[in-house]
Parts: structure tokens; C-alpha cells; sequence
């Protein structure tokens, strides 16, 4: 496909990368929103996008390289520092500890917050998914004879004969996800609900996606990492559905200053003398 969207002289932009930056950039402009329409700190949505990036992509290359090791051995250990090998759970897994570190230093609650990123997390790794189209990383399916396969004999990983295009099928299941989420957003529910549901649907997502990549299979000659993977985390959203339900809603607590208050009586006063002279 397109590994490099532009080139100037030197300078080359990078299709995966453009993607990446951009599924930060309008995710962290729609939390922004999300932050205000329930009455948090919008300024803080800066530390949770820088948090999330930064242990994102460490933790997306840990598990990139923990992954190597286990095929290719310790000569695997260069790929760290090198640009390719981002693997989007542990992208996860790093994100959400820095992120929940984040949250705590910043003494904000910790479930609430995480409600409003789970939509924007599929959001974001429907973004990732056409890097990975666009660049022909060799995230595609086996051979196929289906109208819509697709051959990618410039991608990154090139392949001249037709293949299921996978991270086409992953883009359409993640944006119904995101639709869903983004529908049932604004409902009265306990802390981590919708964190919950993402774990789910994102779980169930990548276990169907999973049939159409050429990953190795380490269970029962089926089942990949990443299948198994899935399934801990549709247990674990199964969970914070269970236990939300135990919670109330949140809410902000609205304090009146003093001053606020004295100007409220001040214009009730206002109120009172006009009524009196009428």
C-alpha cells in the first residue's frame, strides 16, 4: 500500500505514524469534551494523552519484544529501540498503568475517568488499524478468493497474492463499538461500566479478528495469544460490570464559594425591594 504517505527530501512521513499521531490528536480533543460535559478538569486531559503515549508505546514494545524473545531469541532485544513492533495489548496494558498512576497523583477519581476513555480507546485502535492497512505491516489474513481481497506488494510486509484485508475487518468492528459505546455513554450507571463494556466488546473483537491474521497458533493449534489474551479481558469487564452495579452514579459535587453566596443574596435583596415598591 502506502508505508510512506510523504516524502520530502530526507524528511519521510510515515502512513502508521500519521495515523498514530492523528488517533491520539482527535481522541484527546473528544476526552477534552467529555472531561467538560461531566464536570472535571479539562487541562487534565493533557496528562492522560501524555501519560497514555508514553506507556503506551513502552508497553507496546515490551510486549513486542517479550513476543520476539520467545521466536527469535535475545537478538530480539535491538527491535525495542527500532520503529516497527507496537502490539496493541500491551499498548493496553502500559497505557492503563500510566494512566491509572496519572489519575491517582492527580487525586481525580480513577473508574469515572476510565468510563470516559473506554470508547475513545476503541476509537483510537480503529486509527492504529488503518496504519496498519495503509502501511501493509502484515497484519492481513490468508489467501483468498473473496472480491474484496487484497494483494500489498509495497507494503511493509509485501505480499503479491490476494489475502483477506484483516485490519479493514478490524476497522468496521471497532467503529460499531465505538457507536455503540458512544450511544450508551450519557446513562446513569456505577463507576466502570463503561470501561467494563470496552474490555468486553474490544475482547470479543480481536477474538473474532484473530480468525484473519496469519498470527501463530499456541492453543489447541487454534488459539493465539492475543485470543487468550481477549478472553482475560472480557473476564475482567465482566467483573467491573458486576461490581459497578454495587456503585451509585457519579457525580460532581458542586461547591458554592462564599462569595458566590453573598452575590446570590445580594440580587434575591434586589428581587425583594422591587417587589415591595410594586
Amino acid at each position: 500500500m502506502f508505508p510512506v504517505i510523504l516524502e520530502i527530501g530526507r524528511i519521510k512521513i510515515y502512513s502508521y505514524g500519521l495515523m498514530l499521531a492523528l488517533g491520539f490528536i482527535v481522541t484527546g480533543l473528544i476526552f477534552r469534551r467529555e472531561l467538560k460535559r461531566v464536570g472535571l478538569p479539562v487541562d487534565f486531559a493533557d496528562s492522560i494523552v501524555i501519560a497514555a503515549l508514553l506507556g503506551g508505546i513502552f508497553g507496546a514494545k515490551v510486549y513486542s519484544v517479550i513476543e520476539g524473545i520467545r521466536e527469535y531469541g535475545l537478538s530480539s532485544l535491538r527491535d525495542f529501540f527500532s520503529g516497527a513492533g507496537l502490539v496493541w495489548y500491551g499498548g493496553l496494558i502500559g497505557g492503563t498503568i500510566a494512566v491509572i498512576a496519572t489519575i491517582k497523583l492527580k487525586r481525580q477519581p480513577i473508574l469515572p475517568i476510565i468510563d470516559l476513555i473506554g470508547p475513545l480507546l476503541i476509537l483510537g485502535y480503529a486509527f492504529g488499524r488503518m496504519g496498519c492497512f495503509l502501511s501493509g505491516d502484515g497484519d492481513y489474513g490468508p489467501p483468498s478468493d473473496l472480491p474484496w481481497a487484497m494483494a500489498f506488494p509495497n507494503g511493509t510486509v509485501p505480499t503479491t497474492e490476494k489475502v483477506h484485508p484483516t485490519p479493514i475487518y478490524e476497522i468496521a468492528m471497532s467503529l460499531i463499538t465505538f457507536a455503540y459505546l458512544w450511544k450508551i455513554r450519557k446513562k446513569s450507571r456505577g463507576p466502570g461500566y463503561m470501561f467494563g463494556m470496552f474490555l468486553i466488546l474490544s475482547g470479543v473483537e480481536r477474538f473474532i479478528a484473530e480468525f484473519w491474521r496469519l498470527t501463530e497458533k499456541v492453543l489447541f493449534n487454534v488459539i493465539t495469544v492475543a485470543q487468550i489474551i481477549g478472553v482475560i479481558t472480557i473476564i475482567i469487564g465482566i467483573y467491573l460490570i458486576l461490581r459497578s452495579r454495587k456503585l451509585s452514579p457519579f457525580v460532581i459535587t458542586q461547591v458554592v464559594s462564599e462569595p458566590d453566596i453573598k452575590n446570590k443574596s445580594k440580587v434575591i435583596n434586589k428581587k425583594d425591594k422591587r417587589v415591595k415598591r410594586r
